[in-house]
């Protein structure tokens, strides 16, 4: 017996849910391990890990079926362009987590949404209402409450990373202008072979041994659910919508804290915990506007 329409996409939605919630455990996982792995390794070979990895799972898991029409792409200039941001914003966030903790890092990266917004009116031609802007305006007070300009009290690492925000909204923005022309499973791809061949060509010049088995296995195993992540973030999309699932990145905050004061015996200290709230409230916020604007230019057909 076929289970009614509404029952079969509630269902769909809650594998979707389950998914991503599996690929943020995943990538916060990967970020314990760089963070660990960087006490007494380079942060180059770190991300050369972490991408080659990323590369063997697109292998394995696609190469097969699809063979050369991976690279098969309408932009290929706009695909490098986004490939290198996400080398860049890698190799940025694996050099902040060693100076501060993860939890901390990871609240700075909640800028990123709030630039998204502000890039979608020159690259996507979109309309931003008073209300997102206010929004945006908002979002960024609470990131200068995480990083506290002034005061000497935020490491240098933390300004790096308000960098990697800008650079990983730009990443997220050519992502959606990729989705209009690209095969996602094609853009993951760019960014894997991209990312590899570049820090391979790098790498050497840095490599150190990695220092008996566990430091290898290590290794592995931050490239392997680091590309595992990607595969099944992308897969929870064709269970639910972005407006149900881009909330849950916010469960990074939770996990990365857990693991921070597990491993390294670090806590965020109450700034830290009040500027992401107000990053994580205005997300939500804007997330939530996005949608109602989709729904009346769906109505009104513009």
């Amino acid at each position: 017996m076929t289970p009614p329409k509404s029952v079969a996409v509630g269902q769909n939605q809650l594998a979707g849910i389950l998914l991503a919630l599996s690929a943020i455990m995943l990538f916060s996982m990967m970020d314990l391990q760089a963070k660990y792995l960087g006490q007494t390794m380079p942060v180059a070979q770190i991300v050369w890990a972490r991408y080659f990895g990323n590369f063997a799972v697109m292998m394995v898991f696609f190469w097969p079926r699809r063979g050369f029409d991976l690279l098969r792409t309408k932009r290929p200039g706009l695909q490098l362009f986004r490939s290198l941001l996400l080398v860049l914003c890698t190799v940025i966030f694996f050099t902040a987590i060693q100076y501060m903790p993860l939890a901390d890092a990871v609240s700075i990266s909640f800028v990123s949404p709030l630039l998204v917004t502000a890039l979608s009116v020159p690259f996507l031609g979109e309309v931003v209402g008073r209300r997102r802007w206010s929004a945006v305006a908002i979002g960024f007070i609470g990131a200068m409450i995480i990083v506290r300009p002034g005061m000497g009290v935020m490491h240098w690492a933390a300004w790096l990373l308000l960098g990697m925000a800008f650079a990983y909204a730009l990443y997220q923005t050519t992502t959606r202008m990729l989705s209009r022309t690209d095969d996602p499973i094609t853009t993951l791809f760019f960014s894997a072979i991209v990312g590899t061949v570049l820090v391979s060509l790098v790498v050497p010049f840095y490599w150190q041994t990695p220092v008996g088995l566990k430091q290898w296995l290590m290794m592995a195993n931050m490239g392997v659910i680091g590309g595992i992540a990607h595969y099944i973030l992308i897969r929870s999309f064709e269970f639910a919508p972005v407006a149900v699932l881009a909330p849950l990145s916010y469960t990074a905050l939770l996990w990365n804290t857990l693991n921070g004061y597990f491993v390294f015996g670090d806590l965020p200290d109450r700034w830290t915990v009040g500027g992401a709230a107000i990053l994580i409230a205005t997300g939500i916020y804007i997330l939530y506007r996005e949608g109602v604007r989709n729904k009346e230019a769906a109505r009104t057909g513009r």
